[in-house]
Order: structure tokens, then C-alpha cells, then sequence
């Protein structure tokens, strides 16, 4: 077994791999950019190593860079992560000249399946069932777009070298081809310094469906049940779960017993993903085979009890599997959210910008529910530009799915993040949508249930309630503190207070009466009768709200206003105010405060560099016509017009790095 290895990853990866790596008694050698400097991966770590500037294509991917700090340290091993090095041939060569183990699969394996052009080809030779496409160079746009008419549309345009979501656009026409085709090589250069694509049939209503395998230096390969991944944005997962609610016995074994055999073909001899799109009807297709570990590798390791980094890790070392496929059992579900640090009322655009608070929910196993958080960011941390944006994975597991699901839901109310734009609010909206509770998933599923983009969510009837019954709670709380405050007027007789309230948020009032008792309160509802008991330890200042409400736990994120609480909780995000009866009176009488007018100008979405203008002063533009191109977080974003305009003013050029809501340019 190694005495150090070193991680050529950062965040959240490297994070993990350290965590198994100091349980095995391994020193641990982090490296790091100047964005990096601070970042929890270089803390966890034994030793630390700068390599280079922010641009990971100065440091995280620079060979020479990652093989010398192993030379400095001493390190005998490296473990890739993901992205970046992970499925590069010519690192895992570059290490064994150097003599220094990588803790990955083999260069023929890596050659043979980390290249999806290759993978195709060495899985159509094998004949294993695969989509129609077309593995050849194509040159140039025009070329791209009679592939696609002989292929027949829609098709995906799919870098060579991707991963992650970047390089992949699905084009629906001749136009949508050629545009597709040039950002697709564009992003597929800046995120991996190769820009060849190829095209492929794009299935309709498709499921995501991949199968983790696992092998060492002996010729053992086993297979550890599927993970289904259909719910995604622009091609990026968002939700995972394990097992998948699609497959039964019979497809599950047929699927493994096939991703068992490509890996075997190539003799594998790692941790490694073979992902199949699937049908409704349960067929399915081998789509590619990632060559690493895997984002969503938390769900398989809880349903199984294996560690895949520490498997990694022993077949590295030369070690035999310590698993057969008869030991392989799949216990209860997973799922898995990851919580990026976007917004998504603003078509999820990129958020940069320091963690000013971060509160995760506790993890550890509780009634039968695990809650696992994998992150990289710690509170006063930044979220870099120059990185994907994730902060965290949250994973919960249970006994059924729909626990598991109601575990994640829990969780994400529980989870405080401040300072910058998330994705709570939308992640925990979806675990309460009825089709994704009902397992009737697809690939375009965020697509058609919010085909206008996610937008502030209203609390159904029990979210209103809950939320009703922690601002009441919470007023309370605070009333009683400030009575307690020492000094204060002494009245010649017993004060009384009135205890019925008006809970306000939106157009919303919902009318109650308190009734203390020692842990907490009895609510009387008075529209419906409805009576809840709440009990709570909630003290002012603590930023998650937790307790009670009629016997069952309910969480909800909290933030100050003016005379009030912005409440999360279910995925609304209300602004509550508690008042008397009198007072509500007075406040329903007050004028609401108008926005200012932007209609007339185009502002920067998110942080960003600005790539390049498509118009010029005193162009008439038609709605959908580019604007320009902003690039954030490794993905280029095309602003469109959303109407006809004249442009009056240009405010930024190519090269400016803007803020959010930075003026680019005004309209007449």
C-alpha cells in the first residue's frame, strides 16, 4: 500500500479522496492554484503545492506541473477525481515514465473508452448496441449539418474529449446545427483543449441510466447496480438516485452483465462508468464509458457499503478485488442533489462571490436515514470564476425511495447558504414534484415541467401552514426576549397581550391564535380550525429554523427583515411578517415599492468575462438575434434579444469582466 498519494483535483473531490485516504492511514499531498490558495482541499491535506495561476489550463492541467509536485513530496500515486487529468491518456503515460502510479484504469483503457469517438467505434466493433451517429471528422459547419439531415433530426453535437455537460448541444434543425457545431468546438477547446465533436441520434423522451463497474489487475470486473441520472439541465446532471425506479432484475443484470463485458474487452482495471441511454420501454443503448470515478459515485457507494475511492486505491496498489458479483447487494435508495451555486430565477446563471454563511445540515445515520454532505467550500470561502460552480453534494439514503426523497427534502430545508445565488430553493422544489416522487423521469424533465425556467415557488396548503407556524414562533421568541429586557417601565398593574396574530407573506393572511406552553406552542388556525402543536428549540440569531409541528420534523432556512423573516421551506421562499390584528389593518394599506425600470437596457446576468458583441451602435435588432456572448464558470451563455431593439449604446467590449447586473448595452 502507498504511504502518500497526491490529488491532482480540487474542491469537492479532492476532499473526498482525502477523507479515504486518511482512514487508510495514507499521507495526503493537495495541489493548488493561486484561486485556490485558501480552499478546504489544501487544509485537509497533509502537504500542499502550488502549481500555477487561476486557468486550470495553467495549473490543474498542466502535466509537467502535477508530475513535479509528485517529485517534491514524494508522492507514489495520483488520483485524478474528475474532470481535468482524470481521462487523459497521456498523464496516466506521463506518471508510469515517470514512476509514479496513477490510481485509474489503464492507458488502453483510457485510450479505448475515454474518447467518445473511439469508445463508439471499439463498442460498434464489439458489437454492442449503440446510437446511429457519425464518428468521423467533421469540417466544418455545413458538413455538420448534412450529417445531421442523413442521421435525421434532432441530433446531440458532443465533444470528443467532454464530460460535465460541456461541449454538448441538441440541434432540432439545419440552423441550430451549425450554431450548435461552432459552440460546441469552442467550449469543448476551453474546457479541454480539444475541440473535435461528433454528432449522434438524439433520443426523444430518453432516460440516463448508467451502470458503476469495478476492476482490478487480475481480470475481475464486477458490476454494482445502475444509477439513474435523467434528471438534468443543459446536459448536466442534477439529480442522481440508485437504484433506478425504470429497471427491473431481469434489465438491471442484462445491463450490468454487458457494461461487465466492454470493461472487460479493454481489461479494465478501475473504477468505471458505463452509461446507456435508455427507453421507456426499457431498452437501451451504450451511449459512452467514463473512465473515472464518477460526481454521483456517493448514491452507489451508500446503497452498497463500498467505498470506490478506497477500491481505487487497493487496485492501484495491485491488489485483488475483495468483492465477487454474488457479494454485490443493493440495499435500500440514495439520492443525491447537487447544489450548484447559480440562480435559478435568472435561467440558472452562474453566482460568484464569498460563502458568508455556510450551515449544511449534520450529517450521520439517524431512524434509519443517512444524510451525507460531500463539499469542498467552508463559510467565509469564495466561489470562484474560474471553476465549476458546485458547493456541495447532498446525499441522503434510506429504507424506500419515497424516504429517502422526503430525507432529501428535509435536508435541503436545513441547508443555509448565504452570500451568493443557489439552487436550494429549485432542488427542493423538484423532490416535491409529483412526477419525479413517481419515478416517471426522462432527460428533458426539467425541460417540460419548467419550460420557463424555474421561478419562486408558492407554498401549497401544508408548506403555508408550516410556514405560518415558524413565523408565529419565531415572533413569539423574539417578543418574549425583548420583555425580558431589564430597565424597562414598570406598569402599576399586570400587562396583558393579545395573542391572536395575522401571519402575512405575498397576498397571503393567514389568521391564528397562540397559545404558549413550556416547549412550545398550540396554533389555532381560523380559517379551516385547523389546530397544529409545535415545539422547537429555535433561538434568535440561529439561521435554520428546526422542530416540530404536530410530531413531525419540518426545517425552514431564516432570514431578518424589516420587521419580519424571509422564510425557505419546500421550495418557496416567502418574505412573513407576523402583526396583530390592528396592525395588519394598517399594513394592508400600505403602498408597494416598485423596481427600477430596465426594460430598456441589457444587463450582465452573472459574473462573467465578456467573450464578444454581436451588434454594433444603431443596430435594429429582431428578437432572438444574439446580443453577445458572456463566459462564466467554463460555459459560454449567448444573451439574446427578447424583442425588436435598436441599440443606442455599446457599455462593455471583449475582454471586460463584468459584475452582475452590469450595464452592457442600452436600447433606444
Amino acid at each position: 500500500m502507498f504511504d502518500k498519494i497526491q490529488i491532482a483535483n480540487r474542491g469537492e473531490i479532492a476532499c473526498r479522496v482525502i477523507k479515504t485516504a486518511k482512514r487508510l492511514g495514507i499521507k495526503t499531498v493537495a495541489v493548488y492554484s493561486d484561486a485556490d490558495a485558501d480552499a478546504l482541499h489544501v487544509e485537509m491535506a497533509d502537504e500542499a503545492v502550488h502549481i500555477g495561476p487561476a486557468p486550470a489550463a495553467e495549473s490543474y492541467l498542466v502535466i509537467d506541473k502535477i508530475i513535479d509536485a509528485c517529485r517534491k513530496t514524494g508522492a507514489q500515486a495520483v488520483h485524478p477525481g474528475y474532470g481535468f487529468l482524470s481521462e487523459r491518456a497521456a498523464f496516466a503515460q506521463a506518471l508510469a515514465e515517470a514512476g509514479i502510479v496513477f490510481i485509474g484504469p489503464n492507458q488502453r483503457a483510457i485510450q479505448a473508452m475515454g474518447d467518445k469517438i473511439e469508445s463508439k467505434k471499439f463498442a460498434n466493433a464489439a458489437k454492442v448496441s449503440t446510437v446511429p451517429g457519425y464518428l468521423g471528422v467533421i469540417e466544418d459547419p455545413e458538413h455538420a449539418a448534412a450529417i445531421a439531415d442523413e442521421i435525421g433530426y434532432p441530433v446531440m453535437i458532443k465533444a470528443s474529449a467532454g464530460g460535465g455537460g460541456k461541449g454538448m448541444r441538441v440541434a432540432y434543425d439545419p440552423a441550430e446545427c451549425k450554431e450548435g457545431y461552432l459552440s460546441a468546438r469552442s467550449e469543448a477547446k476551453s474546457s479541454f483543449g480539444d475541440d473535435r465533436v461528433f454528432i449522434e441520434k438524439f433520443i426523444v423522451n430518453p432516460r440516463h441510466i448508467e451502470i458503476q463497474v469495478l476492476g482490478d489487475k487480475h481480470g475481475n470486473v464486477i458490476y454494482l447496480g445502475e444509477r439513474e441520472c435523467s434528471i438534468q439541465r443543459r446536459n448536466q446532471k442534477v439529480i442522481e438516485e440508485a437504484p433506478s425506479p425504470l429497471l427491473d432484475e431481469a434489465t438491471r443484470r442484462k445491463m450490468g452483465e454487458q457494461a461487465v463485458a466492454l470493461a472487460k474487452a479493454v481489461d479494465y482495471d478501475s473504477a468505471g462508468t458505463v452509461e446507456f441511454v435508455a427507453g421507456q420501454d426499457r431498452s437501451f443503448f451504450f451511449l459512452e464509458m467514463n473512465t473515472r470515478l464518477q460526481v454521483e459515485h456517493p448514491v452507489t457507494e451508500l446503497i452498497t457499503g463500498v467505498d470506490l475511492v478506497e477500491e481505487m486505491i487497493r487496485v492501484a496498489a495491485g491488489e485483488t478485488l475483495r468483492l465477487k458479483q454474488a457479494d454485490v447487494k443493493l440495499n435500500g435508495w440514495a439520492v443525491e442533489a447537487r447544489v450548484y451555486a447559480e440562480d435559478p430565477t435568472r435561467g440558472f446563471l452562474p453566482s460568484t462571490g464569498r460563502l458568508v454563511r455556510y450551515r449544511p445540515p449534520a450529517e450521520g445515520v439517524s431512524d434509519g436515514v443517512t444524510v451525507r454532505n460531500d463539499t469542498g467550500v467552508y463559510e467565509g470561502g469564495e466561489i470562484s470564476i474560474y471553476y465549476d460552480p458546485m458547493i456541495a453534494k447532498l446525499v441522503t439514503h434510506a429504507a424506500t425511495r419515497l424516504a429517502a426523497i422526503e430525507a432529501q427534502a428535509h435536508a435541503l430545508d436545513s441547508f443555509y447558504v448565504e452570500g451568493i445565488r443557489h439552487n436550494i430553493p429549485f432542488l427542493s422544489a423538484l423532490m416535491r414534484h409529483e412526477r419525479w416522487r413517481e419515478g416517471r423521469l426522462s432527460t428533458g424533465f426539467i425541460a417540460e415541467e419548467y419550460p420557463d425556467g424555474f421561478s419562486a415557488q408558492s407554498p401549497g396548503a401544508d408548506a403555508e401552514r408550516n410556514i405560518a407556524a415558524v413565523a408565529t414562533h419565531v415572533d413569539h421568541v423574539m417578543n418574549m426576549r425583548k420583555r425580558k429586557i431589564s430597565g424597562q417601565l414598570r406598569a402599576p398593574a399586570k400587562l396583558t397581550f393579545d395573542l391572536a396574530r395575522v401571519v402575512a407573506f405575498g397576498k397571503t393572511r393567514i389568521a391564528l391564535t397562540v397559545e404558549p406552553r413550556g416547549d412550545g406552542l398550540d396554533l389555532a388556525f381560523a380559517q379551516g380550525g385547523a389546530r397544529l402543536k409545535l415545539a422547537s428549540g429555535w433561538k434568535p440569531g440561529e439561521p435554520v429554523w428546526r422542530g416540530e409541528i404536530d410530531g413531525r420534523a419540518v426545517s425552514a432556512q431564516l432570514r431578518p427583515l424589516l420587521n419580519g423573516f424571509e422564510i425557505v421551506h419546500g421550495g418557496a421562499q416567502v418574505r412573513a411578517r407576523v402583526f396583530t390584528a390592528r396592525e395588519a389593518e394598517f399594513a394592508g394599506l400600505m403602498l408597494e415599492r416598485k423596481g427600477a425600470d430596465t426594460s430598456k437596457t441589457l444587463l450582465c446576468p452573472m459574473p462573467g468575462l465578456v467573450k464578444s458583441v454581436a451588434v454594433k451602435e444603431g443596430q435594429e435588432v429582431k428578437a432572438g438575434e444574439a446580443l453577445c456572448m458572456v463566459e462564466a464558470m467554463k460555459m459560454e451563455n449567448v444573451l439574446l434579444a427578447e424583442r425588436d431593439v435598436t441599440v443606442k449604446k455599446i457599455l462593455a467590449k471583449p475582454g471586460d469582466s463584468l459584475a452582475v447586473d452590469a450595464v452592457i448595452m442600452e436600447f433606444a
